[in-house]
């Protein structure tokens, strides 16, 4: 009996032992049949793959329990096609086909969760079907240059490939956008991303922010409007080694290079980028090749070390021809005034040389060479006004009328010691003007917002609009947006800089506008808050917001926050509460209307950033990504800067917090007049 029990058990050892070999080799044939039909798709002539056991083919590596790892064919010469169960290859780890003569449609490759490598350049395939990478977690080495395939987008799939490091697509027909995931967040291992020689368009993503990418290549698109917008996020971008983005519509300004200790290569030759050239690219003692030509850099022309390899010629307005030789000081302080509305084009292809009295447009001069008249009027231009046109002395006329500028009237320009006329007419200028000397017109008409504390109309930049903040964030999406307060940028948090106005009862009646319409007011009107762009009478208020359960947002410390619709459309929120809940202190922040206490914001449909950061799960949010946090804590800085230093009027924040903090629907806080790079 013994030993009877002891030959089951050790029997039964012996099967649990063998099993995963016995469950293992019977897939192998399955992997053996894919391999008979691709030595028979390809009629490999120059392999004796005779051996019935692919195992033992050439370029053909196998597990030991006989399952394929590697395919390991480039350069053979091959023609054919590749058989559509190549998938079921599940331990597959490296497939190299590259350098062949391959045709027909591309197998799907998804499920191959074990692939690592993937080299399939240099042939002539016809199409990749959209769920090639699906499932290919363990992916880290894409090659698939210079193929034929007919034109296709890269597929969200890629994503799973977390671990990705290279990929490299050159001139493989791909059309859209640049996707976002290339950022960190999702390839935080990616060095190699080579796009060039595609149909791509659209800028390159503000998720490559802080990206460990090394080789970024994205030269020499074919669509019609090629890569475009500016070149800010490689500013971030402090791992790269080269960087070529050659032959495209990139605009702006070069960014600052300080942070690019590695970056050997640049070449952004062949596009429409302006301004003076960093010295912070010229001093990079890493820089072995540079390309700028056919730019339209202007200042100086740079001069770049010995061994650096340059070429700068082209359509560029450099002042002199001469490497690293200043500007005459008349150009630069031109080209200072023009840094705050972005280097326009126009200045690029009509202030060439060394002279601004040739004339350059819009510049007349004395008989002595000093620049007496400044008249950019009606050329489009948006930003600020410069405070450093203060720094041209001899100027006597500034003429800046029709134009979209923005922001205040610089109290630097009061000190021109010989202006005669400033004309800042029909702009989007807000604040008060300046006490100029009595010898000069000034002329503002046109400006609706001159000597209010902010626009008019809520300015949107590509970085979304601007945020407010409320208390009503307990958790329901809508939120509210606070006035305007001046011109950096302004944050959900920030309410310290909201103090709506308040009126008295006169017995007379009042002209309301709201949001550009006008109504006139009988006595129960007369009471108004003005949110920084409009005046709302009360009435208005109670009129659109009804002050019922089904239109609250939320409560906040001071109050119940109502959401409401303006006659044109534009949403708002209200919030309202009792005088008697209220401290005095408390009241002088709130528009009263016998008892009724109110602050008016722009409503945003977006919630708080605590919402996304601790209740993702319950919500059902994605997680935030790392880029866009570092953004918002970016935005959140510079707008608690503009209270505490910056405003007209100075305000301290006391309770900064992820609650108090709301976010546009691209995640942003808003940024209005700033100085471009």
């Amino acid at each position: 009996m013994t030993k009877a029990f002891l030959g089951f058990h050790l029997f039964s050892f012996i099967i649990i032992i063998i099993l995963p070999t016995i469950i293992h080799s019977q897939s192998a044939p399955n992997d053996a049949a894919v391999m008979q039909a691709l030595k028979t798709n390809l009629t490999p002539k120059s392999l004796d793959w005779s051996d019935p056991n692919p195992c033992n083919w050439k370029h053909i590596q196998c597990s030991r329990d006989n399952r394929v790892t590697r395919i390991q064919l480039p350069n053979q010469n091959l023609q054919g096609t590749l058989p559509q169960t190549l998938n079921t290859l599940t331990q597959l780890q490296v497939l190299e086909l590259q350098n062949n003569q391959l045709t027909g449609p591309l197998p799907s490759l998804s499920g191959l969760s074990q692939l690592q490598y993937l080299l399939l350049g240099y042939n002539l395939f016809t199409s990749i079907p959209s769920d090639f990478f699906t499932g290919m977690s363990s992916l880290q080495h894409v090659y698939l240059d210079y193929i034929t395939f007919s034109s296709w987008v890269l597929p969200e799939t890629l994503k799973s490939a977390s671990n990705l490091q290279v990929f490299s697509a050159t001139s493989a027909n791909i059309n859209g956008t640049i996707p976002d995931f290339f950022g960190r967040d999702f390839f935080s291992r990616l060095t190699t991303l080579h796009l060039d020689i595609n149909s791509l368009e659209g800028g390159i993503p503000d998720s490559f922010f802080g990206s460990s990418i090394q080789s970024l290549r994205l030269n020499g698109q074919n669509s019609r409007s090629k890569l475009n917008g500016t070149l800010d996020v490689i500013e971030s971008m402090t791992q790269l080694t080269e960087v070529w983005l050659h032959g495209n519509m990139f605009t702006g300004t070069l960014p600052d290079f300080s942070g690019l200790n590695e970056l050997q290569t640049f070449s952004v030759r062949d596009n429409s980028l302006i301004g003076p050239v960093p010295e912070s690219l010229t001093e990079l003692q890493s820089l072995k090749v540079v390309n700028l030509t056919n730019n339209m850099f202007q200042g100086p022309k740079p001069s770049f070390g010995k061994s650096v390899e340059v070429d700068i010629s082209g359509r560029n307005s450099f002042c002199l021809p001469d490497p690293g030789v200043g500007c005459d000081d008349r150009v630069n302080k031109l080209l200072a005034v023009v840094e705050s509305v972005g280097y326009p084009q126009v200045f690029a292809e009509n202030w060439k040389g060394n002279d601004p009295c040739e004339p350059w447009l819009g510049i007349k001069c004395s008989a002595g060479g000093n620049i007496t008249v400044v008249n950019l009027q009606g050329m489009g231009l948006t930003g600020c006004i410069s405070p450093d046109f203060a720094a041209i002395k001899s100027l006597q006329r500034l003429l800046l009328a029709d134009n979209n500028l923005s922001g205040m009237i610089p109290d630097e320009l009061k000190d021109l010691p010989i202006l005669i006329e400033l004309d800042v007419s029909n702009n989007q200028l807000y604040g008060r003007v300046p006490e100029f000397k009595q010898s000069v017109t000034v002329r503002t008409e046109g400006n609706v917002d001159i000597e209010k504390d902010g626009p008019s109309t809520t300015p949107v930049s590509p970085a979304g609009g601007r945020k407010g903040s409320d208390g009503g964030g307990g958790g329901k999406p809508g939120v509210v947006v606070g006035s305007v307060v001046g011109g950096l940028v302004v944050v959900a948090s920030l309410l310290a800089g909201v103090h709506p106005r308040h009126s008295t009862s006169d017995g007379d009646g009042v002209k309301i506008t709201v949001a550009g319409s006008s109504t006139t007011g009988g006595p129960s009107d007369i009471h108004v808050v003005e949110a920084g762009n409009m005046v709302i009478s009360i009435q208005v208020l109670r009129n659109v917001n009804n002050f019922s359960q089904d239109n609250i947002l939320g409560k906040g410390g001071f109050g119940t926050v109502y959401k409401g619709e303006l006659h044109d459309g534009t949403k708002i929120a209200v919030k309202r509460m009792e005088s008697g809940v209220m401290s005095e202190k408390g009241l002088d922040e709130y528009c009263l209307d016998g008892n009724e206490r109110l602050l008016v914001y722009e409503y945003m449909p977006q919630g708080t950033l605590s919402r996304f950061l601790f209740d993702s799960q319950k919500e059902d949010f994605k997680l935030l990504e790392w880029t866009k946090r570092l953004i918002i804590a970016l935005d959140v800085a510079r707008g608690v800067e503009y209270l505490h230093g910056l405003a007209q009027q100075s305000f301290i924040h006391r309770d900064l917090k992820p609650s108090n903090i709301l976010l546009g629907d691209d995640m942003r806080a808003n940024k209005l007049c700033t100085k471009h790079k």
